[in-house]
C-alpha cells in the first residue's frame, strides 16, 4: 500500500465517509497532504553526507469555513494523519527529522474557502522518528519500540502511558510516567520512574541500569530495543 492509499484509509477512518465527499467547501485532504510535503522538500537542508533535515513542525492556516469543517470532524485526529502522512513521505525520501512530527490548524478570515498555507519549522525535541539514514550513537541512541523506532535527540526522554511522555506507549501494564532515558557522559542510564510493574533489562528487574548497545527493556508487556553504535536494519 504506498503513501496516499495509507493516507486516504486514514483520514476515510476520521471522518467516517469517503474522501471525496469529506469537504464541503472545494478544498480536499489530497491538497493539504500535497501541500505538506512540498513544504518538506523545499525546506530540505543538507546538513552532512547522507543526511538532509526537514521541519517537523507544520501549521495550516484555513479559511474559516474550512477550519470550521475540520473541527466539527475532529481536528486532532485528522492532525495525527497529516503528521503520519509526512513521516511516511519523509521516510521514502531518507529525510530525517530532529523532533517529533506535529500538525496543528489555524483560522485566518481573511483567506478565501478552498485557499490555505502552510507554514513549517525546524524544531529539536526530545526524539525524533527513525528513518533509513538515522545513524544511532552514544549522543543520539536509537531505540525500537513494538516495531515503532525513535531517535533519541534530547539529553532526558520519558517512555510512558500518559500524555506527557516523550514516547507515549499504548499498554495498560505501563505507567504514565514509566522510564526515563538519560544520556550523560559516563554512558546511557535507563531509570524506572516509580512505576507499578517495574524496569526489566535482559529480563532482570532493575531499579535502574547503564545500557550497552543491544540491550533489552521490558516495561509493561511491552519490549524496548536499544542501539548506540549498531546498526540495525530499519527497512525490516
Amino acid at each position: 500500500m504506498g503513501i496516499l492509499d495509507r493516507f486516504e484509509n486514514g483520514v476515510e477512518r476520521v471522518v467516517n465517509n469517503a474522501i471525496a465527499k469529506a469537504f464541503k467547501s472545494e478544498l480536499k485532504p489530497l491538497d493539504l497532504s500535497s501541500a505538506l510535503r512540498r513544504e518538506v522538500d523545499d525546506r530540505a537542508a543538507v546538513v552532512g553526507r547522507d543526511r538532509t533535515v526537514v521541519p517537523n513542525e507544520f501549521t495550516i492556516e484555513l479559511a474559516t469555513a474550512d477550519y470550521d469543517q475540520v473541527e466539527s470532524w475532529g481536528a486532532e485526529a485528522l492532525a495525527d494523519e497529516f503528521a503520519n502522512n509526512v513521516t511516511d513521505y519523509a521516510a521514502s525520501q531518507r529525510y530525517a527529522f530532529v523532533g517529533p512530527v506535529t500538525v496543528s490548524f489555524s483560522e485566518d478570515s481573511e483567506l478565501e474557502a478552498a485557499r490555505f498555507r502552510v507554514h513549517s519549522a525546524t524544531v529539536r525535541g526530545a526524539v525524533a522518528p527513525a528513518s533509513a539514514t538515522s545513524a544511532p550513537s552514544a549522543r543520539h541512541p536509537l531505540v525500537d519500540i513494538d516495531g515503532q523506532r525513535y531517535i533519541l535527540t534530547g539529553p532526558v526522554t520519558v517512555i510512558g502511558r500518559g500524555s506527557e511522555a516523550d514516547i507515549i506507549v499504548d499498554d495498560p501494564g505501563v505507567s504514565r510516567r514509566h522510564l526515563e532515558i538519560r544520556v550523560t557522559g559516563d554512558g546511557v542510564v535507563a531509570t524506572d520512574m516509580g512505576s507499578t510493574n517495574g524496569l526489566f533489562v535482559e529480563g532482570h528487574q532493575v531499579p535502574a541500569a547503564t545500557l550497552l548497545d543491544g540491550n533489552t527493556l521490558t516495561i509493561g508487556r511491552t519490549r524496548i530495543l536499544f542501539w548506540t553504535g549498531g546498526e540495525p536494519d530499519l527497512d525490516e
